[in-house]
């Protein structure tokens, strides 16, 4: 029970490593806040923590929103009381396998904007709200492309690179009000976002040949990130900051 009545924000928690993350954090006692577009779905998840035992509160929040960003950490602290620790998840992988000359420049506008700016402005709300509770930890969820090079995904590699860049300066910023900021970079991960990228075409071969790109010759499961995602959230990580854990089957190495 590492997190005992700790605060958890989650955003993307609608769904994939989101949602299991949630039902980790709450297993483990926390008081977790839900964040995502898909009401239905991000209400679902908090109905079922909660017949469970847990505590889990859903806000509806687009990271294209300032206003509603702004809101929702509002929301959370007047709903629990402060902020302890956040999971700033929420992404879309945009265009996939398009060269850069090709690559549509609307979508290129979201996926830096939700990737981002949208993890920017989160941190820009909660750290405030860390602050005036002597502490927390950030945990945000980067990307093997955030710090390996892969053709075909400008958008994508550019917002994952600055989650990196700004995961390290607010890391530096805050060592000393308690406040640590790491982030989480997965391979390829068995998701519905892993699923339209690398898996439309419903071929066994597709599977296989992507497994087979990692060198343990499998992809990864959202249970082996939250993991990682729940040792950088608790004290166990202690005095790590500024650092990126690679969840990605030694294709990172």
């Amino acid at each position: 029970m590492r997190f005992q009545d700790k605060i958890v924000l989650i955003t993307g928690a609608s769904s994939g490593i989101g949602e299991v993350a949630a039902h980790a954090f709450a297993g483990e006692g926390a008081r977790v806040f839900l964040a995502a577009r898909r009401e239905e779905k991000g209400e679902g998840v908090a109905k079922s923590i909660r017949s469970k035992g847990g505590v889990a509160t859903f806000f509806k929040a687009d990271m294209q929103d300032r206003g509603q960003i702004r809101a929702m950490i509002q929301s959370c602290v007047d709903t629990y009381g402060g902020l302890d620790v956040a999971l700033n998840n929420a992404g879309i992988e945009g265009g996939a396998f398009i060269q850069t000359h090709e690559y549509p420049v609307d979508t290129w506008d979201d996926v830096i904007a939700i990737n981002l700016t949208g993890v920017w402005l989160c941190m820009r709300s909660q750290i405030p709200a860390m602050l005036a509770s002597g502490g927390g930890s950030i945990v945000n969820m980067s990307s093997l492309a955030g710090v390996k090079g892969f053709g075909g995904s400008s958008a994508y590699a550019a917002s994952k690179f600055g989650v990196e860049g700004i995961t390290k300066a607010a890391a530096l910023e805050y060592a000393q009000e308690n406040i640590r900021v790491n982030s989480v970079c997965p391979a390829v991960i068995q998701t519905a976002m892993a699923d339209r990228v690398f898996f439309s075409d419903g071929t066994q071969e597709s599977r296989t040949q992507t497994a087979a790109s990692h060198p343990m010759n499998r992809i990864g499961t959202p249970e082996e990130v939250v993991s990682a995602v729940l040792w950088l959230a608790s004290d166990d990580s202690s005095f790590v900051t500024g650092e990126s854990i690679n969840v990605a089957g030694g294709l990172g190495a």
